[in-house]
């Protein structure tokens, strides 16, 4: 049975959203379908912030009078599920790109590991990746970075209220984030890696919370797509 939305009035939908997929084509394809469903020309959909491709979980979406609100949501409190891999770093701080540099993990334990984390609870600043859409001069870093261009970063004030391990299979760890707006997951893997006298870079990352919303209750794309079928 499809579902009784008023896109027009305004929805708030909840995504997971898909590896690979960059945040807009989730948005470009949420707006097709709605469009299509419609028989109209335009409608307002909007994202709530945006995941990287090599992220998966949690994208809230606002439909029409609802995208009003989309600043309430994109300031709220987010949960990440991220596995890091400790002896390594990369230039993006992600799978995007290849391994650079290498380091030792042999001194690396569980109570090094919890120790490392409580340096990174309250409020930190935090230097964005150097791959990122964050605007530096009018120009996006990432573009910067991949014509090897070099740019002045500044840290940015961040809160991480809560961090916390759930597994250790070294090399890899795996741990919840609970964070504010405006917080690199990536860059956090980066400077645990650092912290621990060793490298690292984030592997895998969920999102799994915004606020009051839960992944648990977000739909998938072609399960959307197949409510969105005119009977």
């Amino acid at each position: 049975m499809k579902h009784d939305y008023e896109f027009i009035e305004g929805e708030v939908l909840l995504f997971n959203k898909p590896l690979h997929w960059t945040s807009f084509q989730l948005v470009n394809k949420v707006r097709w379908l709605i469009k299509r469903e419609l028989q109209v020309k335009k409608i307002k959909v909007g994202h709530a912030g945006t995941l990287d491709p090599l992220a998966t979980g949690m994208m809230i979406l606002c439909t029409g009078k609802k995208t009003k609100e989309i600043d309430l949501y994109q300031a709220a409190e987010k949960e990440y599920i991220a596995t890091i891999k400790l002896g390594a770093t990369t230039p993006s701080y992600d799978g995007e790109t290849a391994e650079n540099y290498f380091f030792a993990t042999k001194h690396i334990n569980e109570m090094l590991i919890k120790k490392a984390l409580l340096n990174f609870l309250g409020a930190i600043e935090q230097y964005p990746p150097i791959f990122s859409a964050i605007k530096v001069g009018g120009k996006k870093l990432y573009e910067s970075a991949r014509k090897g261009e070099e740019v002045v970063l500044k840290p940015r004030n961040i809160t991480i209220k809560e961090i916390e391990v759930l597994s250790i299979n070294m090399p890899y760890v795996k741990i919840r984030v609970s964070c504010s707006k405006g917080t690199y997951i990536r860059s956090l893997a980066f400077d645990i890696g650092k912290t621990l006298n060793s490298g690292g870079w984030l592997c895998k990352l969920q999102r799994t919370k915004i606020g009051e919303y839960d992944l648990k209750n977000a739909i998938d794309i072609q399960d959307f797509q197949e409510m969105m079928k005119s009977t």
